[in-house]
C-alpha cells in the first residue's frame, strides 16, 4: 500500500525521525570525540598562558604564533615552574591548576563558596612571571586571558581572546598590536590595584607613558574595551592579598 506522504501525520512522523537520527548521531560523534576535544582544550590554555608570558613562535611585529602543540607540553613543564590553587587564606601546589574552570569559579562565590583561583609562576631568562588568569564580559559575549606580572607588579605580557566580539572591532583585543602596548604597564597606581585601563581619547596613542595605567582603546570597540578593562580591574583584586605577598618581599 502506497503512503501518502501528503498527510500532516507523515510529515510529523518523518520529523521526528531525523530529529532521532540526527540527534543520535550528533550524540555520538561528541561522545568519541571528548576526548579530543578535552585535549585540544588543554594544549590552548598551555599555549596561552605561555604567550603570555613571551614565549611562543612570533616570527614578526604582527604575527601571534602559539608554541605549537607537539611541543606546547614540554615548554609548559620547562617554565611553569608552579601551579597554585588560592581558596581564602590557603594556598596549595596543583599540577592541574590551569584546568580550573574560571567561570564555574565565578557561579560558586556567586552562590557564597569560595572560589579556587589559579595563579602560575614561571621563569624565563633568570626572571619570574606571576600569572594570573582572567574572564570577564565583552560586547557580545565572554573574553578571557592572562596577563604575566614580574615581581614589582609591572605587566610583562598578555594574551586576549574572546567568544563573539564583531570581526575587525572588538575581536582585535587578540591582535599582537594591541597586546603588545600592555607591556611595561603597572597594575598598581601609588597603593591602589588599579589594573589597567582601555582608554579611549588617550593622550599617550603610541603607549610611550608607562605610569599612566592606560592603553589606547580600539576604534569602535569601547564596550568591548570597557569590558576588558573591567576585567584586569577585577581579576587583580581577586588575587591582592597574594599580590602584597610578592610586594613585601621586594
Amino acid at each position: 500500500m502506497a503512503i501518502n506522504t501528503d498527510k500532516n501525520s507523515y510529515t510529523v512522523i518523518f520529523a521526528a525521525i531525523m530529529v532521532v537520527i540526527v540527534g543520535s548521531l550528533l550524540a555520538f560523534f561528541a561522545s568519541s570525540l571528548s576526548e579530543k576535544i578535552q585535549e585540544n582544550e588543554r594544549l590552548e590554555k598551555q599555549q596561552n598562558i605561555l604567550y603570555a608570558m613571551g614565549v611562543n613562535e612570533n616570527e614578526d611585529e604582527g604575527s601571534v604564533n602559539f608554541v605549537s602543540t607537539d611541543k606546547v607540553a614540554g615548554e609548559f613543564k620547562k617554565y611553569i615552574k608552579e601551579q597554585l590553587v588560592i581558596e581564602g587564606d590557603k594556598i596549595t601546589k596543583d599540577d592541574n591548576a590551569y584546568l580550573i574552570d574560571l567561570k564555574k569559579q565565578e557561579t560558586e562565590a556567586k552562590a557564597g563558596k569560595t572560589r579556587k583561583l589559579p595563579l602560575f609562576i614561571g621563569e624565563k631568562d633568570g626572571s619570574k612571571y606571576y600569572i594570573i588568569p582572567m574572564r570577564g564580559k565583552g560586547l557580545w559575549d565572554a573574553i578571557w586571558g592572562f596577563v604575566a606580572l614580574d615581581n614589582n607588579l609591572v605587566v610583562k605580557g598578555v594574551y586576549f581572546d574572546h567568544k563573539g566580539e564583531t570581526p575587525g572591532l572588538g575581536a582585535n583585543i587578540k591582535q599582537r598590536y594591541f597586546m603588545d602596548d600592555f607591556a611595561g604597564e603597572s597594575i598598581l597606581k601609588g597603593t591602589e590595584y588599579a589594573g589597567i585601563a582601555v582608554a579611549k581619547g588617550n593622550n599617550d596613542p603610541t603607549n610611550e607613558i608607562k605610569d599612566d595605567n592606560e592603553v589606547d582603546a580600539l576604534a569602535g570597540a569601547t564596550i568591548t574595551g570597557n569590558g576588558l578593562s573591567a576585567m584586569i580591574k577585577e581579576s587583580v583584586k581577586l588575587y591582592k592579598s597574594y599580590l602584597e605577598s610578592i610586594r613585601a618581599k621586594n
